[in-house]
């Protein structure tokens, strides 16, 4: 985005802030939903900052306070580009010293002052523990402006992209089941209708998929639930006759989006709301003449996180596609790079190309990470043609990459060595990285342990050698839903939410060394029984990705004979399994190549 235009929507924005008599304005990077990823409509941050990142929060004060953006270590490198030439500072999340965003505004505010945000793209959490925190300082927060929808010019217009219904061969219980299950779950907690916001929850309960944000399955909507009726909330436009009919059979009402807050003012009775419900829409629930609500954490969380059988079948048949695209595409790379002509965004294209020669293929799970050398670098770099460079038969490639498919969806972190020796360090840093990986497929646990407490076998090996990162570990994947789903996460800081039997997810430790290259290795695991013990049951992790893992960087000095066995008996898995799935001969001989059994 040009820098002018930023200072320019950063000037409109102090001076609409002016006639509001507010000293702050904060823009993060919600919508409605509480979703992680947004329709265009909503990527508000993205309009006043120019930074264009999942994660972040944008504040602008007055011109001698200053503006700032918080985001995370993914986008330290990204963000300070894309920042660089505008009002605003970056800040960088979790780094000892950096200030916090309550912090920031108190050193440049005063007591009395005001700071607005709106209610409706702020989550309910966030906006009680930002209100607690500008209180301490006697700073007052205002949720009811949105400066967005005033100063927007040529603002994106909400999404009407069709419903479709997901089979039920791949969801594997019915609407009707599933809300029977979250009403007993709802009244159990003393409440008799839940609000359900979070589109993957929506989608999931329903057995609805939809197109409405990039690379996720789900439809802008609500769903309120009680025992004896069920309402959608949405644009009727989506509504097909196919999906018109099936929810009359589930016995779900339609109604239109915008009236879910004058349905909720007419509603009795004790409503159940996720903490991610949006302020706006939380404080008609709590509305002195409608009535209490209850805020705590959606049932349909942990309900849609262990997946059952046809949802496990789901992910391992999207597996064995994606698998059969990845191999054909990592021997066209090999081929490919050396004759020269392939850069970044070619072999992105390329893939993409070969996932469509299947029919479930629905599309990318998120943008494609090609991230060549120095590049491999920032955490999740995304080449334009501005910064699109040239493949070439040397150094390391590191690609991030998942897909939908009907059946499930994928993510899967390859780090490749183009051509040549890899240098010292990079056999290093890509041994270490390997090392973590098979340490955390290979751990075996209580059940319902925490994520927190399995992150240390990722990091173990690095940790000695001092080395690091900083991002999480690990986290779900749904089932042709959005490919970073919870409750449950691997990763330092920590995370409540109990890891058991039918949960999907991601191991995938990295190192990045700014300026040099990257590395990162990722596989979805399923989480499986393993035995039982007068001390209780205990898990372990089966690989569902089936792709080879590049030898060719590895440092077999610093590994162990257990680990090599892991490296085999997976890469025997990949081969029978997709072995019988390729035609042709050049790629199945590739294929024998990659998953060579290799000793010590």
């Amino acid at each position: 985005m040009d820098k002018k235009v930023v200072c320019h929507r950063v000037e409109r924005l102090r001076q609409w802030m002016k006639e509001h008599r507010l000293q702050a304005y904060i823009i993060g990077s919600g919508d409605p939903h509480g979703s992680e990823y947004t329709p265009e409509h909503w990527q508000c941050r993205q309009w006043i900052s120019g930074f264009d990142g999942s994660a972040g929060t944008a504040v602008v004060a007055a011109e001698d306070v200053g503006a700032a953006l918080w985001t995370d270590s993914r986008y330290f490198l990204a963000a300070g580009a894309a920042l660089e030439g505008t009002p605003f500072v970056l800040m960088k999340e979790r780094v000892e010293g950096t200030p916090s965003i309550a912090e920031w505004l108190r050193s440049g505010l005063r007591p009395g002052d005001r700071v607005g945000v709106d209610g409706n793209v702020c989550a309910l959490c966030e906006a009680e523990e930002l209100r607690s925190a500008l209180y301490k300082y006697g700073i007052e927060l205002e949720t009811s402006l949105s400066a967005p929808d005033e100063l927007w010019e040529d603002r994106p217009s909400l999404p009407a992209e069709p419903i479709r219904i997901q089979p039920l061969m791949w969801a594997g219980e019915d609407a009707r089941s599933k809300t029977s299950r979250l009403m007993d779950e709802v009244e159990s907690m003393g409440c008799s209708k839940i609000l359900v916001s979070q589109l993957d929850e929506v989608a999931w309960l329903l057995n609805l998929r939809g197109s409405d944000v990039h690379c996720n399955p789900v439809f802008v909507s609500y769903c309120l639930v009680s025992r004896e009726t069920t309402t959608l909330f949405c644009d009727s436009r989506k509504i097909t006759a196919d999906v018109a009919a099936y929810l009359d059979e589930m016995n779900v009402m339609v109604a239109d989006y915008a009236d879910v807050e004058n349905t909720l003012r007419q509603t009795t009775g004790k409503i159940m709301l996720s903490p991610l419900t949006n302020a706006t829409v939380a404080s008609v629930c709590n509305d002195k003449e409608r009535g209490e609500s209850l805020v705590a954490a959606s049932p349909i969380s942990s309900m849609k996180s262990r997946k059952n059988d046809c949802e496990v079948r789901g992910m391992q048949q999207a597996m064995l596609q994606d698998g059969v695209a990845l191999v054909k595409w990592l021997r066209w790379l090999e081929e490919a790079v050396p004759r020269g002509g392939e850069t970044e965004m070619s072999i992105d294209a390329k893939l993409t190309e070969l996932r469509m020669e299947f029919a479930d293929f629905e599309g990318l799970s998120f943008d494609t990470i090609a991230a060549y050398k120095e590049h491999g670098a920032i955490v999740h770099y995304e080449a334009t043609p501005e910064t699109d460079v040239p493949i070439k038969p040397e150094g390391l490639l590191l690609v991030d990459t998942g897909a939908q498919y009907t059946c499930g969806t994928t993510d899967i972190t390859r780090t490749l060595l183009m051509g040549g020796e890899a240098t010292e360090e990079e056999r290093r840093v890509y041994t270490l990285v390997l090392k973590g990986h098979i340490a955390l497929s290979r751990l075996k646990f209580p059940r319902n342990a925490s994520g927190t407490q399995l992150d240390l076998a990722a990091r173990a090996a690095m940790w000695r050698e001092g080395y690091n990162y900083g991002h999480g570990t690990g986290h779900g994947v749904g089932s042709h839903l959005c490919v970073h789903e919870g409750p449950h996460q691997i990763r330092m800081n920590y995370v409540a939410a109990p890891i058991s039997e039918g949960m999907t997810v991601t191991d995938e430790p990295g190192i990045y060394l700014a300026g040099r290259f990257g590395v990162r290795t990722e596989n979805v695991l399923l989480c499986v029984p393993y035995k039982e013990t007068e001390f209780g049951a205990f898990v372990g992790f089966e690989p569902l990705t089936l792709c080879p893992i590049d030898l060719r960087p590895v440092d077999w000095t610093m590994m162990t004979g257990e680990e090599v066995d892991w490296l085999n008996d997976y890469h025997r898995r990949v081969a029978e399994k997709l072995m019988p799935l390729l035609t042709d001969e050049a790629d199945r001989q590739w294929l024998r190549k990659a998953t060579e059994k290799y000793s010590l």
